[in-house]
């Protein structure tokens, strides 16, 4: 690790980690930084994998500042080796997965702060992971059962046809015996008429039920 009392002490030609600044790195409390080059060789090529900010909330530390925040005494932070990281911009899961693949090895998770801990330190983990929300499968949708099918009706215009088509044989019937009325006999005479008068009464019964079942 490389010491250097104040940011602003880096020398140019010895930085070369374009997306990030030494002040991103320096201690919060004492502006003091220290460069551990393995470690950011992986953060930026953590960053270029991401291909979005990586935004640190704590890189190094000093003593005197971990010991102020409550550090542990051999924190990874101590010696330029740790990152806290926000995820106020990325996907914690895709965060660790990218992490695992560039080198990092220390992996504290912080949700309720909304960062994750990474450092190049021993291999170990440590806090509760962001969880996927689950997903709900929705009931299948239901469906009404199809009306029962509706018996057809009789169509009209075939009742008319054989409404007709009797009235039209009861005349004729009619016809011939009353026109031949005169050549029989009284009693014979009755009995045609009676005959006729029943046939057209049975016509006009017929007629009236039908024009029942249209109503």
């Amino acid at each position: 690790m490389i010491f250097f009392k104040h940011w602003s002490h880096v020398p140019a030609d010895l930085w070369r980690w374009p997306n990030f600044s030494p002040e991103e790195i320096a201690c919060r409390g004492t502006s003091k930084v220290g460069i551990d080059f393995d470690a950011m060789e992986k953060l930026q090529a953590l960053r270029n994998r991401l291909g979005t900010p990586i935004i640190l909330n704590s890189a190094y530390r000093s003593p005197e500042h971990n010991s102020a925040v409550g550090g542990a005494t051999r924190s990874q932070h101590l010696k330029a080796k740790a990152f806290d990281v926000s995820m106020a911009n990325h996907d914690p899961e895709q965060f660790e997965l990218a992490a695992r693949a560039v080198g990092f090895t220390g992996f504290g998770f912080y949700k309720r702060n909304n960062f994750i801990h990474i450092d190049t330190g021993p291999d170990r983990e440590w806090g509760d992971r962001w969880k996927s929300p689950k997903t709900t499968t929705l009931p299948p949708p239901r469906f009404s059962p199809p009306p029962a099918p509706v018996p057809e009706r009789p169509r009209d215009d075939i009742d008319l046809k054989g409404l007709g088509a009797g009235a039209i044989g009861g005349v004729a019937t009619v016809g011939p015996v009353l026109s031949g009325i005169g050549n029989l006999t009284p009693v014979a005479q009755v009995v045609a008429v009676l005959g006729a008068l029943l046939l057209v009464a049975g016509l006009a019964v017929m007629a009236r039920r039908k024009l029942r079942e249209w109503a």
